[in-house]
């Protein structure tokens, strides 16, 4: 497995990690018994980012991931959101308390404003999120589907922490980011997580058969390792089972040059 650092902080995160949205949602035991399987053997993998949220599931997501790496804890990078709608200050805190209730942990190392929400005060909600900092709750603060606007005054918001990462939906069929997202986190070396990196399961029928055969991959894993291609970026493929979390772990295991990420692009 590939890893990278995550922002400026010297932590090093796996290119791919593991996105669990519905995560926590399930029509048998079998099912549920699948997803434990599926992180667990992740991080076997070699992959230690898991990305969540207090919203996924209503919570059992978190409680999912919990469950999951109870006994790996010290493997993990655990990554979770706070919802929209819980930015006050004190809502952040209560909020926070409850993810980590509900993940069996006593520290969140990635906590992420889930969304923006222009009728609170951003300084409120950074905070909030530097007090959990202090207290040994938060290790990094994070943001998602912020704007290069948005993720400014977050930053200029904090005192004494920074703003680490942006999580954006990224993938071949959606680049929206690429005109001025990702050049701002390069510049400013901050990690974009991509979220939806297969774009919601639609997965590529164009890419070039020639490659997918040179490099022994299957689209996905090219959709992969071409969203990934940028050293600022990770990617959170949603994979709930063991097949899914095998063939992502594999795709960056090598990398297409220049010239072939060129022609991918093109589509």
């Amino acid at each position: 497995m590939e890893y990278r650092e995550l922002g400026r902080t010297g932590e090093k995160v796996s290119t791919i990690g593991m996105g669990t949205w519905r995560f926590g949602t399930y029509r048998s035991q079998n099912e549920r018994a699948e997803q434990l399987k599926a992180l667990r053997s992740g991080v076997e993998l070699g992959i230690n980012l898991i990305d969540t949220a207090e919203i996924y599931a209503s919570g059992r997501s978190e409680e999912t991931v919990g469950e999951a790496v109870n006994e790996i804890r010290d493997k993990v990078f655990i990554a979770t959101k706070v919802a929209p709608g819980h930015l006050h200050h004190d809502d952040v805190i209560r909020a926070c308390a409850a993810s980590l209730k509900r993940l069996g942990t006593n520290y969140i190392d990635l906590y992420q404003v889930h969304w923006p929400d222009s009728s609170v005060p951003i300084k409120e909600t950074m905070g909030a999120m530097e007090e959990l900092v202090k207290h040994g709750s938060v290790r990094y603060i994070g943001v998602s589907n912020f704007s290069v606007r948005q993720t400014e005054e977050a930053r200029q918001a904090l005192s004494t922490d920074e703003i680490v990462s942006n999580q954006v939906e990224y993938s071949l069929a959606n680049r929206y980011v690429e005109s001025e997202i990702l050049p701002y986190c390069e510049r400013e070396k901050l990690t974009l997580v991509a979220y939806s990196p297969l774009d919601r399961g639609h997965i590529a029928k164009s890419l070039p058969e020639g490659l997918l055969t040179k490099y022994r991959m299957t689209s996905a894993q090219a959709m992969l390792n071409w969203v990934t291609r940028n050293e600022h970026v990770v990617a959170i493929p949603k994979a709930s089972n063991l097949s899914h979390i095998e063939e992502n772990a594999e795709s960056v295991r090598t990398r297409f040059k220049p010239d072939e990420y060129e022609l991918i692009s093109k589509g």
